[in-house]
Order: C-alpha cells, then sequence, then structure tokens
C-alpha cells in the first residue's frame, strides 16, 4: 500500500523502528484482528490495537455498559451507561483512528456462531470473562488452525498464552478442562484491581502485533503470569499433550459445545 502524508505521520514511530519498517506497518494496516469482549481486556486491547493502525478490528460482545464496569473498561465512559457496548466502543476507535475499520457483532459468541465470525480474521484476542467462551475459542481455532490469544485476570492476577495451532500447546493442553460450576468465584465476588487489567490487555495487543508483523518471540508454550502485589512476572513453560482432546494426536472433541460456567476467574493449570 501507498501511505499518505498524514498515515506516515501518524505512524512515524512504528515506521522508524527497523524491526517494522514501512513493511511492517502494511502488515499491521492490513491486518484482521478479532477481538472476543469489550471489557476490561478488550478496551485496552483493541483501543492499541487501533491506535498501531489495525485495518480491520471486529469486536463482539452482546453486554450493556454499567456503572460498575468504568473502573477498569476504559472504551467505555459515564455517559455511555446503558448502551451496547460495542457501540459505545466503535464511536472510540474510530474516532481515535478513521483508518481503522470497525466491525461490530451484537451477540455471544457461541459455539453456533464462532466458526463463521472468527473465518475472516487473522487473529483472536480472548478478552472474555466466563470459561464457556474460552475454551469454545479455543476449540474453534484449533479446528480452523486460528491463532489466538488468551488472557485471564481476577483479583490482582493475570495471565497472558498465545495458541498458535500446530506450533505449540493450546489451552486445553495447559488447562485440561473447565472446573465444577460453582467451584470459581466470579471477579463479582472476588474482585479485581482495574488497572491490572490494562496490564494483561496490552501484553495480549503487543502479541498480536508482533504476529502480524512476523517478530520477536511469541508466547507460545509459555505461560505468562503476573502478580500485580508483589509486582513479579513469572514464565510457565507448558507443553504440548499427545493426549489433548482437541490438539492431540486422536482427538475426541470434534464438535463444539457451550458451558454454563463461572465469569472473570483464572483456571488453574495442571502443569
Amino acid at each position: 500500500m501507498n501511505f499518505t502524508e498524514e498515515q506516515i505521520t501518524r505512524y512515524s514511530r512504528h515506521i522508524i523502528l527497523p524491526e517494522v519498517g514501512g513493511v511492517g506497518q502494511e502488515k499491521i494496516n492490513s491486518g484482521k484482528v478479532l477481538v472476543i469482549g469489550t471489557g476490561g481486556l478488550g478496551s485496552p486491547v483493541s483501543f492499541y490495537l487501533a491506535a498501531a493502525g489495525v485495518g480491520t478490528l471486529g469486536i463482539i460482545d452482546d453486554d450493556v455498559v454499567d456503572l460498575s464496569n468504568l473502573q477498569r473498561q476504559i472504551l467505555h465512559s459515564t455517559k455511555d451507561i446503558g448502551k451496547p457496548k460495542v457501540e459505545s466502543a466503535k464511536e472510540k476507535l474510530t474516532a481515535l483512528n478513521p483508518d481503522c475499520k470497525v466491525i461490530t457483532y451484537q451477540e455471544r459468541l457461541m459455539s453456533h456462531n464462532i466458526l463463521d465470525i472468527i473465518k475472516d480474521y487473522d487473529i483472536v484476542v480472548d478478552g472474555t470473562d466466563n470459561f464457556s467462551t474460552r475454551f469454545i475459542t479455543n476449540d474453534a481455532c484449533v479446528m480452523t488452525n486460528k491463532p489466538f490469544v488468551h488472557g485471564g485476570i481476577m483479583r490482582f492476577s493475570g495471565q497472558v498464552l498465545t495458541v498458535v495451532p500446530g506450533e505449540g500447546p493450546c489451552f486445553r493442553c495447559v488447562f485440561h478442562e473447565p472446573p465444577p460450576e460453582g467451584s470459581v468465584p466470579t471477579c463479582s465476588q472476588a474482585g479485581v484491581l482495574g488497572v491490572l487489567a490494562g496490564t494483561i490487555g496490552l501484553i495480549q495487543a503487543t502479541e498480536v502485533l508482533k504476529y502480524l508483523i512476523g517478530i520477536g518471540e511469541l508466547l507460545t508454550g509459555r505461560l505468562l503470569t503476573y502478580e500485580a502485589l508483589s509486582m513479579k512476572f513469572r514464565e510457565v513453560k507448558v507443553k504440548r499433550n499427545p493426549k489433548c482432546p482437541v490438539c492431540g494426536e486422536n482427538p475426541t472433541i470434534t464438535e463444539l459445545t457451550d458451558y454454563a460456567l463461572p465469569a472473570c476467574a483464572l483456571p488453574k493449570t495442571g502443569n
């Protein structure tokens, strides 16, 4: 693509980076990213990807803005209370960068619609707050060979894992299966430090940009955990499970299933 003078100025701090340059910025501008959720994680992810110049940004969320969201969901403001989150998010993203085409899906991502939605995107970002969507996203992405970046937060802890099917473990390799219903508290029960969403969301956005450009080392096979109170990051190396029911040698999960499970919690790794 040929950059306009305005685009050269807008993306100049990227273009002067030898690792990015004009070619890398072109890859960003032609990239198509789906962000699942426009809440605590989806807000910083979407905001920075739009700022970076991602050409097509899909955002999916069936919820409306609530006063309790505003402590961490930075795409929304007080005047947006009661408005569909995807509408509120689109307003902010297009105002930030008109180059970014924002496609909205005001619906819940489930087994019956996920394959049709994700097929048009290069990479998927898991900014959800429930296990059902996390596992459906993993299974659908593995089945269609689509990379995705998982993020999770609760209380003062967060984690990020990038899944590239065929190149490392999937989400199920690490977390195996959803926990029993009621066994894990929700964010409304346990709480979450608002700024934690920004920390984890920006790491997710960084992973997306690295993938689109083709630089650096992704968090494949490496679960990055963060503890805000001690300000410590920890990297846990995880391996692909040959017996994984989705990406293993003999997959037993070949159809997508919806789960009724608690929201906004961090699953426990079996590694």
